[in-house]
């Protein structure tokens, strides 16, 4: 109990490319579904935005292992291909974290001037290209944000992903809490310590740009 039992570094680094690449990709899907929520909830006030937003909501408000056993069932009976797939692990991360990625990218585009679309529209610009062109490098920032959020909640999430990881996936929160399981605390630490050295660089991101802000 409680030794220092060596580890293998060869899991150490599968577990921390797992958490990586979820990570990322978590934090991409969300960005991605989030702002169209935020440019209704900003630009068009309709009552589509409002619902969509509040929808959101819901999902993070739900405890991970309820979303978690939510999604099984909906597999286990109407989509058991996609059962214990990346995909759904991704979309149960989306509804947990989405709001993350919702809130931040509200408040970047209720600081830009909608004029400024205007305008760019009176000049000829499409659509695509006011968004790419105006409006995109303006929220960035936000958008940086609201992803590091989801980023960090991703890597240190334990329960979804327990329940609907792929078969042999390890991530750095699963692999740390089956050694604290196993009372083996010195194989442990090097987990946490990977989740916190993780951690520093959306922590900055975030730190920067709430700083950014400030008057």
């Amino acid at each position: 109990m409680g030794s220092s039992t060596s580890f293998p570094v060869d899991e150490l680094l599968s577990a921390t490319g797992s958490s990586l690449a979820l990570g990322v990709a978590a934090a991409v899907a969300t960005s991605v579904l989030a702002l169209p929520v935020a440019w209704l909830v900003t630009r068009r006030r309709s009552r589509l935005g409002t619902v969509l937003e509040r929808t959101t909501y819901v999902g993070s408000a739900l405890p991970g292992i309820v979303v978690a056993l939510a999604l099984v069932t909906i597999t286990v009976r109407h989509a058991q291909p996609l059962y214990q797939t990346t995909t759904m692990l991704i979309a149960a991360y989306v509804v947990l974290f989405l709001p993350r990625a919702l809130v931040s990218q509200r408040a970047a585009l209720g600081q830009v001037p909608p004029l400024l679309d205007d305008v760019a529209g009176a000049l000829g610009a499409g659509p695509f290209a006011r968004l790419r062109r105006v409006v995109l490098p303006l929220v960035a920032p936000g958008v940086g944000a609201g992803a590091a959020l989801v980023f960090l909640a991703v890597v240190t999430e334990l329960t979804a992903t327990l329940l609907l990881s792929p078969t042999g996936t390890r991530t750095l929160a699963t692999a740390f809490w089956s050694e604290t399981g196993d009372v083996d605390y010195g194989a442990a630490a090097p987990y946490a310590a990977l989740m916190v050295v993780l951690s520093m660089p959306a922590t900055y991101l975030l730190t920067r740009e709430s700083r950014s802000r400030r008057p």
